[in-house]
């Protein structure tokens, strides 16, 4: 493999295309083990993602893109992440992620309430992911 100082980073969802960049020299993502940082070069990996943050790196800038999970594969200088939803710092309507945040609390209460396990789970991922876009959003 020839030595390389940039990486190319793609961010697909089932919608399309989110995010691609072919001059980017650090890619952040969590992982369900915890946070992974490729540089150029890096040895091929292929890691299942956390609801969280993605970091992309230039030389002086850094984007940030909202992922609920997914996956992230890098080989040959090439991060492709397919993620169930992905939201650009610049897309994301803060109103609408505060008021889904809002009703996934209602929602975790009133299922603990009930003692609806399934019910519980869904409203803590949905809660996760409104707090994943808020905290992105702030970047």
């Amino acid at each position: 493999m020839a030595e390389n100082s940039v990486l190319t980073v793609s961010i697909v969802t089932p919608d399309g295309q989110v995010y691609d960049d072919d001059q980017v020299t650090m890619l952040v993502v969590n992982t369900k083990e915890g946070e992974l940082g490729i540089l150029p070069n890096h040895v091929p990996v292929i890691a299942a993602l956390a609801i969280d943050e993605v970091r992309v790196k230039h030389s002086q800038e850094e984007d940030v893109i909202a992922v609920n999970g997914g996956f992230v594969e890098f080989s040959e200088n090439t991060a492709t992440i397919v993620a169930d939803t992905a939201e650009n710092q610049s897309d994301i309507d803060v109103a609408r992620a505060e008021s889904a945040k809002k009703r996934a609390e209602a929602t975790i209460r009133k299922a603990q309430q009930a003692h609806d396990n399934s019910e519980l789970r869904r409203a803590q991922i949905s809660l996760r992911r409104a707090i994943n876009r808020i905290n992105v959003s702030k970047h």
